[in-house]
């Protein structure tokens, strides 16, 4: 496996919902990897607290609500972001039945733990075939703990619609959707490169919500050339 070649820019890496930076861990990438978690109740409340955490300028990737809260930080700050990758997610505004869905998690946080919410969303996390992964999703939730994973799900009510904020992007923009997504559908991450100018897309073959830990040498490959300063073709 080559070397990965240091970026000029920090890279910064924003997980998932009920995730860690152990979705990173599969990928072989730059050491010095900023990997924060995502901790506050509101969108606002999140990007100001990374807005003063992360360095002047950095690349900057994010999977499902770490690539909305992506999406949200280069909306608010496109001065501080040199790169943009976003993976698995949605930029559209939530729907009542969502916030009806995470109401529902939020209770199953109260009453239990990080871990019960985690197993119950396997079936939309990982592909049927990828049981060897369980074992570190449900680590990662363990790791979250459930007052920390209950904030997320109120991140989630919070979200806004973020296509207005796609057509200003003036970075290099890769996505990357995963064929299999039964939670963030091709479709949205269509939408997403024709938003953003220049955007391009990739689709991920037999993949599933968290392409970081199902394709990690695809994954890695194209985030190498991301940060490289060439992006992929797309499909």
């Amino acid at each position: 496996m080559p070397t990965p070649t240091p970026p000029a820019d920090p890279l910064v890496l924003l997980p998932g919902s009920g995730c860690t930076a152990a979705l990173w861990s599969r990928l072989a990438l730059p050491d010095g990897a900023i990997t924060p978690a995502l901790e506050e109740p509101s969108l606002d409340a999140e990007v100001d607290r990374l807005l003063d955490l992360l360095p002047p300028r950095f690349a900057l990737a994010g999977l499902s609500l770490g690539a909305i809260v992506a999406m949200a930080l280069v909306r608010r700050a496109p001065e501080r972001v040199s790169r943009l990758c976003l993976m698995s997610t949605n930029p559209y505004a939530p729907v009542p039945a969502q916030h009806e869905a995470w109401a529902a998690q939020r209770e199953v946080l109260a009453t239990g733990s990080a871990r019960d919410l985690q197993t119950l969303l396997l079936p939309v996390l990982l592909s049927p075939d990828r049981s060897g992964l369980v074992p570190l999703v449900l680590g990662m939730a363990d790791e979250l703990g459930a007052p920390t994973f209950a904030d997320q799900l109120r991140l989630q009510d919070t979200r806004v619609d973020e296509r207005p904020g796609l057509a200003q992007v003036r970075c290099p923009t890769l996505v990357l959707a995963a064929r299999d997504d039964r939670l963030c559908p091709v479709e949205r991450h269509e939408e997403i490169a024709r938003l953003v100018p220049g955007g391009r897309l990739v689709v991920l073959e037999d993949c599933a919500h968290l392409s970081p830990l199902e394709q990690p040498e695809r994954v890695g490959a194209l985030l190498r050339d991301w940060l490289g300063g060439a992006l992929p073709d797309g499909c």
